[in-house]
């Protein structure tokens, strides 16, 4: 099975628009299957927040000893 993640836009009939390079990918009689990932209200701004505290966090643990691996 291969994956790809590209962006799609949706046409104004409601239908998806699929770029040409993945169609020609795609045999017209294949079966494929569809994972839908919408982004929510809000949710950039939760994910620049939440990488924001997990780069504090980790770095709050790296102590002067550890920079003994910064040569490494």
């Amino acid at each position: 099975m291969q994956m790809y993640e590209i962006p799609v836009e949706i046409t104004p009939e409601g239908k998806l628009e699929l770029p040409d390079a993945l169609l020609d990918r795609m045999n017209q009689s294949q079966s494929v299957r569809l994972i839908a990932l919408l982004d929510e209200p809000g949710s950039e701004e939760d994910r620049s927040g939440w990488a924001k505290l997990t780069a504090e966090q980790f770095l709050a643990g790296y102590g002067e000893s550890d920079s003994i691996y910064d040569a490494v």
